[in-house]
């Protein structure tokens, strides 16, 4: 089958994590936050958060700034957007696909909007990609089936012609049981070669 569509992560694969565990542990070191109370906090939010049901002010409402801090929200939110850190290879490896202008390409991962969108910007990746299905938008999350469905159902994709790129094995399993080609990302090369297999190269 011939490729259509290239469905990418973010974090992991185009990029660092943007919020994930570690950057959220360094953040409580950073700021003086006792760690335990904070992440699970933000475990009652992020599912509301990430599907766009909580803007990312009222997340940290609710798992920072329920007391009062000898810091700003400004200096928080900065330090969370700090955190993000563009693979120059694989976006370099992106961006040349792109350039052949054969393949429809998007970008699939679990992000709040506002993160969403910086991240855009500081990756640079709207020369790259066409269209951004983030869990903030899609309404769900990965690896939950309704997020794989609703991506295919926004893309008209053909299962069979579309690969999807991600660094978490769980991520990949809904989308292989579509039908969807896999590709584990974990590294650019792996990225490189899985996508040579199927035909797609810079």
């Amino acid at each position: 089958m011939t490729i259509e569509l290239i469905l990418c992560d973010v974090g992991g694969v185009l990029g660092s994590n943007g919020w994930d565990h570690n950057e959220r542990a360094l953040a409580a070191r950073h700021f003086g936050l006792d760690f335990l109370p904070f992440e699970r906090r933000h475990e009652e939010a992020v599912d509301t958060l990430e599907c766009g049901r909580m803007t990312l002010d009222e997340y940290l409402d609710f798992t920072v700034f329920n007391e009062n801090r000898t810091f700003t929200r400004e200096q928080f939110r900065d330090f969370m957007y700090a955190q993000s850190v563009p693979n120059r290879a694989a976006l370099d490896l992106m961006t040349g696909i792109a350039s052949k202008r054969r393949w429809r390409m998007m970008t699939l991962n679990n992000e709040s909007a506002e993160l969403n969108e910086f991240r855009v910007k500081l990756f640079g990746l709207t020369p790259i990609f066409d269209a951004f299905l983030t869990s903030a938008y899609v309404g769900a999350q990965k690896p939950h089936e309704s997020f794989y469905d609703r991506t295919l159902a926004i893309a008209h994709a053909d299962p069979e012609r579309t690969v999807f790129i991600d660094d978490r094995v769980e991520n990949l399993a809904p989308a292989r049981d579509r039908g969807v080609h896999c590709i584990h990302a974990t590294d650019t090369n792996a990225v490189r070669d899985g996508l040579a297999v199927l035909g797609v190269r810079p």
